[in-house]
């Protein structure tokens, strides 16, 4: 694999995300409002924020990222990029990683502007480190962005890639502890929840925002990075050029 085309094509991508203001405005922006909506509703129990707010750290960023990814890439393939940039010098793990990279940096944007949000602006505080909260924050959002990806590499349209979500997102938002305590689910869903990235990713939020240290989260921090990694082999094995 040649870093030099790994970072081609991430700057490319990051190049047209620039002048595509929607999608960085969904990226940064829709994310902080939302937020700033719970903090308004619930402006006089502060302590509601404090609840609620690193737990959507840990699912907002994955959702955008996952969304924004996914279609991105299928339009890519669907508008016969990839099939071009296949004619080149260029591997699925190059092509691959310069999108890994490029949305990675996207994602770690997103994550550290909604935690400083979340906290100077709408009042959450936690009892532990902020800086850490974003950091795991940071990985929910690459977290979402390699799920994209490799959804997209299974999905043919730009259609299909949005219908994807409520295949791979919204059971892990009803499985990971976001809903109801996984100790209470039936025992199935218990057993889907421990296969459910997000679920160590809510976990790990959890474990920071009550004082703990990376003692507490390491372990979660470290599946979720291994979900990573997974997604990312997954879409390398799967990807399709355009008709293939």
């Amino acid at each position: 694999m040649s870093p030099k085309r790994v970072w081609a094509t991430a700057g490319r991508l990051l190049r047209q995300l620039r002048h595509d203001p929607r999608s960085l405005g969904l990226i940064v922006v829709v994310p902080c409002l939302v937020l700033g909506l719970l903090a308004w509703m619930f402006q006089d129990q502060p302590q509601i924020m404090d609840q609620w707010g690193p737990l959507l750290l840990a699912v907002f960023p994955a959702l955008v990222m996952f969304l924004i990814t996914s279609v991105t890439t299928q339009r890519e393939r669907a508008a016969g990029t990839l099939e071009r940039l296949m004619t080149l010098p260029i591997s699925k793990g190059e092509f691959l990683g310069g999108y890994a990279i490029a949305f990675g940096l996207l994602a770690a944007l997103q994550a550290v502007v909604l935690t400083a949000w979340a906290h100077w602006v709408c009042g959450m505080d936690v009892a532990g480190s902020l800086w850490g909260l974003a950091a795991v924050a940071v990985l929910d959002a690459v977290l979402g962005s390699t799920l994209g990806i490799a959804a997209s590499a299974v999905a043919r349209t730009e259609f299909q890639a949005v219908q994807m979500m409520p295949v791979v997102i919204v059971p892990q938002l009803l499985v990971c502890g976001l809903v109801m305590p996984r100790a209470a689910m039936p025992r199935l869903l218990e057993w889907l929840s421990d296969i459910a990235p997000l679920t160590y990713a809510v976990q790990a939020v959890q474990d920071i925002a009550a004082g703990g240290g990376w003692d507490e989260a390491g372990p979660d921090v470290a599946i979720v990075a291994g979900f990573i990694v997974l997604a990312l082999a997954g879409a390398v094995l799967t990807l399709r050029r355009r008709g293939a």
